[in-house]
């Protein structure tokens, strides 16, 4: 039985096995937070921020692996702890790198999302 150019290829695609997911996919529940984060932050017409803010978590997560991003999403916010506690963090200077490379990967994505002022 000699099969269709057409067959062939799609029964040699379906015999191939999916790609593993990326190592450092995001969960799709912090996916949706990002988002929903994002979308406060920056006021705009619903579906139009519903893209961009898609688009910025996307380029994150190819930038930087998901247990790196909750590291330095943790930093920033124990950061804005208040009194002695967020003194004693906000002093730490190993944590300052970490800091800056999440600031620097927010604002790269946002601007090659069209996020924010042009």
């Amino acid at each position: 039985m000699k099969l269709s150019p057409r067959l062939a290829a799609f029964v040699l695609a379906a015999a191939v096995p999916a790609a593993p997911a990326l190592a450092n996919d995001f969960p799709t529940v912090d996916r949706v937070l990002y988002v929903q984060e994002c979308m406060r932050q920056n006021p705009g017409p619903f579906y139009e921020m519903v893209n961009k803010c898609s688009c910025a978590v996307d380029a994150l997560a190819r930038e930087v692996s998901f247990d790196d991003y909750v590291t330095m999403s943790t930093i920033t916010n124990a950061m804005t702890i208040g009194g002695e506690r967020g003194n004693d963090l906000r002093d730490n200077d190993t944590l300052k790198p970490q800091l800056r490379r999440l600031r620097e990967l927010q604002a790269k994505v946002k601007q090659g999302c069209f996020i924010g002022p042009r």
